[in-house]
């Protein structure tokens, strides 16, 4: 169905092609999971599937890319749209109509499709991925999830032979990205539908590929069943480490897989102790919240929640699509709308509400990086926004740059920020808030465009500003993240808090936000993979 023979990709100005020959075959009907460090070639991978590499992105490419027989060299992206669905990472930079139900419809009326089969595709796409309550919903009032699972729809109703998609759990909840995946399996498996994913979060992929390719960093790729490539890869999920660990052969891919090993390396756990929790906030709060309203025309985002944040402590907010994360940061920033409520943060000029100072002081306060970070972005190179980050913050020169470092090195000064990938983006508009050293920090959905070795980087980073006395707030869904640098969770649904508590205690008593060490392991408390390393080292 895809044939990649001798391709290479080359972008103007860049030193080494982003890809390097590359050969590989994906047959009909395979779920072929592309894994790779951030900024690796993933994405150009995916888009040289439908022409869209190299037409709209420039560069130059050599060898040959067919797909259903189709060159793409000769064949621009509008020549394969009948034969291959596009998602990107961004969701609401695809869209091109006003609604839900409008933009699931909008691929089909450009394919003229009759109105019959249209109206019937988009009531299977509503009900296949579960938002038949959007469907006359405006688009840009959707969480970040719900746009994502739009965007798949609207791509699923031109039933495409093959199907791309860039990251399409990044921005959904546990539940929701188990929905989406079972979609994409039963088109697989029962109409045959070939799909490429590109996934960091491998964790939640792997089990259903039939193909993994991975991107090495020097723009060749292997490629072989998950097992195979896994065993000799560094970037791995959270169950393979674990195999590791406890030396299981072949590595299970999957928490059932994985049980079936566990009972010998629970009862060596037996004897350890369990992992201390954190301890309890010293000191006043640094922002009290009491009773935040936050409403939308026909909903209520934000139902009177109250929320108080101590210094060194990270709190991870939790909980499914669109149960008011994002409103919640919103408004405890002071740039959202907040209907009721009040919130204080202590700063040098004693208690101060952000949202009655002006924006410049706000950010000393709070700093807030969104789901999509390139929102803060608005100058032509990353050195002009680092540089205009120290002035606006009155750090040293060099500052922001060094805090981008640490996150992701090797970022070249001259890049454009809109040609960086996400994960890139995300590392800049964080050092971008982080530089100015406000004693909150709120991150939505921080770890989208991340890999397991740049989440690790990242989780570091997180760990030393907790460390230097701010308190940090993850909205997120990577439950593997929480695991690794939460102390606390809350968690939303339908704008109220449901659970709260230290971190462990949470997760454990809940399915759906359970890590993957955590379900294998249970009931034991632990988990991390680093976790059962330190209770082994006890155990011997």
């Amino acid at each position: 169905m895809i044939e990649f023979h001798r391709v290479s990709v080359r972008y103007a100005g860049s030193p080494e092609p982003m890809l390097r020959e590359v050969t590989l075959s994906i047959a009909e009907g395979e779920l072929c999971l592309v894994v790779g460090r951030t900024g690796a070639g993933k994405s150009t991978l995916l888009r040289a599937v439908n022409g869209l590499v190299p037409h709209f992105t420039g560069g130059t490419l050599s060898g040959t890319v067919t797909v259903a027989g189709r060159d793409t060299r000769h064949h621009p992206p509008r020549d394969l749209a009948d034969v291959v669905g596009v998602v990107g990472q961004d969701p609401l930079a695809g869209f091109v109509t006003d609604t839900v139900e409008e933009e699931l419809a909008y691929g089909m009326e450009q394919l003229a499709l009759p109105a019959p089969v249209m109206r019937k595709r988009v009531e299977e796409t509503l009900d296949l991925l579960g938002i038949a309550d959007l469907r006359h919903r405006p688009l840009r009032t959707l969480s970040g999830g719900q746009q994502q699972r739009v965007a798949i729809g609207a791509v699923l109703t031109c039933q495409p032979r093959v199907l791309v998609l860039d990251e399409p759990t990044s921005a959904l909840d546990p539940t929701a990205a188990e929905d989406v995946l079972a979609v994409v399996t039963r088109l697989v498996h029962d109409l045959g539908v070939t799909v490429l994913v590109a996934e960091h979060r491998m964790e939640r992929v792997v089990q259903y590929a039939d193909r993994l390719v991975g991107l090495t960093g020097d723009g060749r790729v292997v490629d072989g069943t998950p097992a195979e490539v896994l065993a000799g890869i560094d970037l791995v999920p959270p169950l393979i480490g674990l195999g590791r660990l406890a030396g299981w052969s072949p590595l299970p891919l999957s928490v059932r897989d994985a049980r079936r090993h566990a009972g010998d390396l629970r009862a060596r756990l037996a004897g350890a102790p369990a992992p201390a929790p954190p301890p309890a906030p010293v000191g006043p709060p640094v922002l009290t919240a009491r009773d935040v309203v936050v409403r939308y025309p026909g909903t209520v985002a934000v139902a009177g929640v109250d929320l108080d944040l101590y210094p060194g402590e990270v709190v991870a907010l939790m909980g499914r699509n669109g149960s008011g994360k994002s409103s919640l940061l919103w408004a405890v920033q002071g740039s959202g709308p907040r209907q009721g409520g009040t919130v204080r943060v202590t700063g040098p000029d004693g208690a101060v509400d952000p949202a009655a100072v002006p924006a410049q002081r706000a950010r000393r306060l709070v700093g807030l990086v969104p789901q999509t970070p390139g929102d803060l972005l608005y100058l032509e190179t990353v050195a002009a926004e680092c540089a205009q980050a120290d002035r606006e913050s009155g750090a040293d020169p060099g500052t922001c740059r060094r805090l981008l470092d640490d996150l992701t090195g090797g970022l070249p000064a001259d890049r454009h920020p809109r040609d960086l990938s996400e994960g890139q983006r995300l590392a800049l508009a964080l050092a971008v808030q982080i530089v100015t050293t406000p004693p909150v920090v709120l991150l939505d959905e921080p770890t989208r465009g991340l890999d397991y070795r740049a989440k690790e980087q990242f989780a570091a980073v997180v760990r030393g500003l907790a460390a230097a006395g701010r308190c940090v707030v993850l909205a997120t869904h990577d439950v593997e993240l929480v695991a690794t640098v939460a102390h606390r969770v809350v968690v939303l649904a339908e704008g109220e808090i449901v659970a709260a508590g230290p971190a462990a205690e949470v997760m454990l008593a809940s399915p759906a936000f359970a890590p993957q060490v955590a379900k294998v392991l249970a009931p034991q408390p632990w988990l991390t993979v680093e976790q059962v390393r330190r209770a082994l080292a006890v155990t011997g």
